[in-house]
């Protein structure tokens, strides 16, 4: 990899590819290692980032998922234990522990299902919500920190690059299927 920048305004990134350049295939585009691997970093720091957040509310990342959801869909802020287990991706029993948890601490409350008898719906509280909206303002604080490094016009082109990233992936996804 050619130097791309002085020793100062090199990241660990630049420094790690430059010390296995050498025992990598002469094929391999360290361009394009660099790319993957600033994103993946990028998406691990701001991934722990929001953890940190969501801790100081008391939540786990999955519980920040139901509160969020539950926000999202607008009032009544309600959807079946089984349409967030869905979402979630997780078995009725896991969604029935997170449920628990956010109960427990007057962030959701359980109500009967009016259609369905055996059924249960999920109903955000004032305190879900003002929990939900505070992190969210806590956490956007932290990106807005990181982000502050661009100019507004980098931050519009770096969207439209890794749009274009992300809509490769999602044709190629649609042409594997």
């Amino acid at each position: 990899m050619a130097k791309i920048a002085t020793t100062q305004q090199q990241d660990h990134i630049d420094r790690f590819l430059e010390e296995i350049a050498a025992e990598l295939p002469p094929t391999l585009d360290l361009e394009v290692e660099g790319i993957v691997d600033r994103i993946g970093g990028l998406s691990k720091r701001f991934r722990r980032s929001m953890e940190e957040t969501v801790a100081e509310f008391g939540l786990t990342h999955g519980e920040w998922h139901v509160l969020s959801h539950l926000r999202h869909i607008g009032p009544p802020y309600r959807r079946s234990a089984g349409q967030l287990a869905e979402r979630a991706e997780l078995s009725s029993g896991a969604m029935t522990n997170r449920l628990d948890r956010l109960e427990d601490a007057g962030l959701v409350r359980r109500l009967p299902d009016p259609d369905d008898r055996r059924g249960v719906q999920v109903e955000l509280t004032e305190a879900g919500h003002r929990v939900s909206q505070e992190s969210v303002t806590v956490q956007a604080a932290k990106e807005a920190l990181v982000a502050g490094a661009l100019t507004k016009a980098e931050k519009r082109q770096l969207n439209t690059l890794l749009r274009r990233l992300m809509l490769e992936f999602e044709r190629r996804e649609q042409t594997d299927s």
